[in-house]
């Protein structure tokens, strides 16, 4: 039997149990049709809106400035508090320093030019951050601490011009700032005094805030700090094997920046006049970390009536897609499309990323950008029709949707059976405002292609 025949039959049975009446018996069916059938005559609008600001939910720390003459002046420096380490040593434990580590992976960890020293500056916050936070705290972060008394202070760059074949041959970059040893004292003595500081975020944050990186000198590039610790190195004086008094030297990685803490990039944006002039002009723009997003109107009442127009009574909707072409833009700080864009309610924005939401393929969707065809996909909306095939048609709220960039996170989760070895599956497990290095890109909204498929068939008695 083929496979048309299959899915038939429910239908046939369907057809039979239908007929009620047995005097007519003359009345079998003799043939059926299944029809695929594919429509595309569907127009999306909108227009480009303002992001004047986005929460901070990601790890992922920028320090810099660009002055980008194709996308505008861009400066971020950031505030962030640290997890502590649940347990560390004291027996014996003398402090000898402490190093604030910040790794920025090698090879997409900046935007700009690796060769310009740039100088950054480190200070203590006096008080604990609030959440939420945004990245305009900027504006207020000169109450968090005291401008008078930097800890500490480097100039940097971003390349391995003379240093070790070892140190070349990392993946990441690392950028390493001596803190006082002081605050090493302190903070190793906040564990001595009571182990519990260390083991509530909340409790170790009022002990101590956390502390403020403040880019401060130079201009042309942009870090992704991937990862930021802080190393306690101590030494410990015990006699070896033979009875020698011997002095043995330690370097623990005791705080870091996790989700757990506040951590936040306080971002400045000036669009540049090229920019401000397409945006004017009303080309449809997306700009990140903050600067444009995109407000739509989905069709998807035009699709709905569409559907049921040509559907009949046995019809089953097979899928709903759409493709968002784009324009990149040419830029000389190698500015690149965002690799994800959500469309989400316009209405359910805020709670979206409020709430730690991931996408439901009815109130908000995941466009991935595909780089050889220069396009957003979104394959699958099915259930966004089926929501208003069994209802009323959409309000205009269920309908507007805001684009913006994001970031995804994902997890892997690796299984065996007695059939199947080595099986991964991958879940997002987040999907965050896009607050990382410099993105943008030009959205041909009119050339959008939106697919709806679905099968019908056609029953002869």
């Amino acid at each position: 039997m083929n496979r048309k025949s299959i899915l038939a039959l429910p239908l046939v049975a369907l057809a039979i149990a239908s007929c009620d009446n047995s005097d007519e018996i003359g009345s079998s069916i003799i043939a059926d049709e299944v029809e695929i059938v594919s429509e595309s005559d569907f127009k999306l609008t909108g227009q480009t809106v303002r992001n004047q600001k986005v929460q901070s939910r990601t790890i992922v720390q920028l320090l810099g400035s660009i002055n980008a003459g194709e996308y505008g002046n861009f400066y971020s420096d950031f505030v962030t508090q640290f997890m502590p380490s649940a347990k560390i040593d004291t027996e014996g434990v003398i402090v000898d320093g402490l190093t604030l580590r910040m790794a920025i992976p090698r090879s997409t960890g900046y935007v700009g030019d690796t060769l310009i020293p740039m100088g950054l500056e480190v200070y203590e916050l006096i008080k604990p951050l609030v959440y939420p936070i945004y990245s305009n705290f900027g504006n207020e972060v000169s109450e968090y601490y005291d401008q008078s008394q930097p800890i500490a202070s480097k100039i940097y760059n971003f390349n391995t011009a003379g240093l070790s074949d070892s140190v070349k041959a990392l993946s990441y970059f690392d950028i390493p700032v001596e803190l006082p040893k002081e605050l090493g004292e302190r903070l190793f003595n906040i564990y001595k005094e009571n182990p519990e500081n260390y083991l509530i975020p909340e409790l170790f944050a009022k002990k101590f805030p956390g502390l403020y990186v403040k880019s401060t000198y130079g201009d042309g590039r942009v870090v992704k700090i991937g990862a930021t610790i802080m190393s306690l190195k101590y030494h410990v004086n015990e006699k070896n094997d033979a009875g020698r008094d011997t002095t043995y030297h330690y370097e623990g990685n005791y705080y870091a920046v996790s989700p757990e803490i506040i951590t936040n990039n306080n971002i400045k944006y000036e669009m540049s006049s090229e920019l401000n002039e397409k945006y004017t002009a009303g080309e449809k723009l997306l700009v990140a970390p903050i600067g444009l997003d995109m407000e739509v109107k989905f069709p998807i009442n035009d699709i709905r009536s569409k559907y049921l127009e040509g559907a009949g009574k046995l019809a089953v909707i097979n899928s709903l897609s759409y493709t968002l072409p784009v324009e990149e833009m040419e830029n000389d700080y190698g500015i690149t499309p965002p690799p994800y864009i959500l469309m989400v309610r316009s209405d359910k924005k805020d709670e979206f990323f409020a709430n730690n939401q991931v996408t439901d393929n009815i109130n908000s969707f995941l466009g991935t950008y595909n780089s050889s065809k220069k396009q957003y996909d979104f394959p699958d909306m099915r259930g966004y029709l089926t929501k208003f095939i069994k209802e009323e048609e959409a309000k205009p709220e269920e309908y507007t949707f805001t684009i913006t960039p994001v970031t995804v996170n994902t997890e892997s989760n690796g299984s065996s059976s007695y059939y199947y070895y080595g099986t991964t599956t991958t879940t997002v497990s987040s999907i965050v405002p896009y607050v990382e290095t410099p993105v943008m890109v030009k959205i041909l909204l009119d050339d959008a292609k939106i697919t709806l498929s679905y099968s019908k068939q056609t029953l002869k008695m």
